[in-house]
């Protein structure tokens, strides 16, 4: 399946959109009103969704409408006003109301990628030579809807995150159900990791050290799908930001992605419409 389906594209724009703030055609600040006319928002988004996709530099994909500054540029102030945590929350408020997200059953698990630029996010990792990566702590639902995400450096052992990323999955999603159960590897199974999860009133399922994995896999194996669907996007697998801002930017706008095609390929088979498609395969 394409990382980024055509069908998603223009669904995720409108919501984009609708999230930017207001500029003039023409640039303020000049005397005379007659600066060279902004680069539109709808093509800068175009080409941050090819850097996302094929992990390329700014440099190799800008063309004569969008110089490698503007895209740049226009990130950073994207990643300052949160516009992919909003669009991220807006994608699972449909989800939920289309589908049901499925919060009475909760995983959280850790992914390494490689970092080679540094940067806020940056640091040594364990399983690649001591080379600079990155570590991003993601919770999802029992279907492996991304709720949470949190980076960090690749040095960062997945237990500290574990709180952090329970509150981003709060921060997006609101309340929580009465009953919520915390799907967990053998890296979580630690006193503190349990009170934790006991101030917080869920319940967990923690994998105990030195017992194989494929024997306790259990319901978090949805989570490491989903961290698969996440290592789709070139941008996240070799990440070269050094903005902290703008790696949260990244993922939770790869979060947003894999929410959104999840909910188009469910409503396939539970809702019907004109010009439903017969195929589930996203075209």
């Amino acid at each position: 399946m394409p990382a980024v389906p055509s069908c998603l594209l223009e669904p995720l724009w409108d919501q984009f959109a609708s999230l930017l703030p207001v500029r003039n055609e023409y640039a303020e600040s000049h005397p005379l009103g007659c600066h060279r006319r902004r680069v539109p928002d709808r093509t800068v988004f175009k080409y941050i969704v090819l850097a996302l996709v094929h992990g390329s530099g700014y440099e190799r994909i800008a063309g004569a409408g969008c110089s490698d500054r503007t895209i740049r540029r226009r990130v950073k102030q994207w990643a300052e006003l949160g516009i992919s945590e909003k669009v991220h929350a807006l994608a699972l408020e449909a989800y939920d109301r289309m589908i049901g997200l499925g919060l009475s059953e909760i995983s959280v698990d850790g992914c390494i990628t490689k970092a080679p630029s540094g940067g806020d996010k940056a640091g040594r990792s364990p399983v690649d030579r001591g080379k600079q990566g990155l570590k991003r702590s993601v919770a999802s639902d029992a279907c492996g809807v991304p709720l949470g995400i949190v980076s960090d450096g690749a040095n960062r052992h997945d237990s500290p995150l574990l709180g952090p990323t329970l509150d981003a999955a709060q921060a997006q999603v609101g309340a929580m159900p009465e009953t919520v159960n915390v799907n967990l590897d053998r890296g979580y199974d630690s006193a503190k990791s349990r009170l934790l999860i006991a101030e917080l009133g869920f319940t967990a399922e923690i994998a105990r050290k030195g017992v194989p994995a494929p024997i306790q896999a259990g319901k978090r194996w949805v989570v490491e799908r989903t961290h698969s669907w996440t290592n789709d996007y070139g941008k996240l697998r070799r990440c070269t930001e050094r903005s902290g801002e703008v790696v949260d930017f990244y993922l939770y706008l790869a979060a947003t992605l894999v929410t959104l095609r999840m909910l188009i390929r469910r409503s396939t088979s539970r809702y019907r419409w004109d010009g439903r498609p017969t195929t589930r395969r996203l075209k």
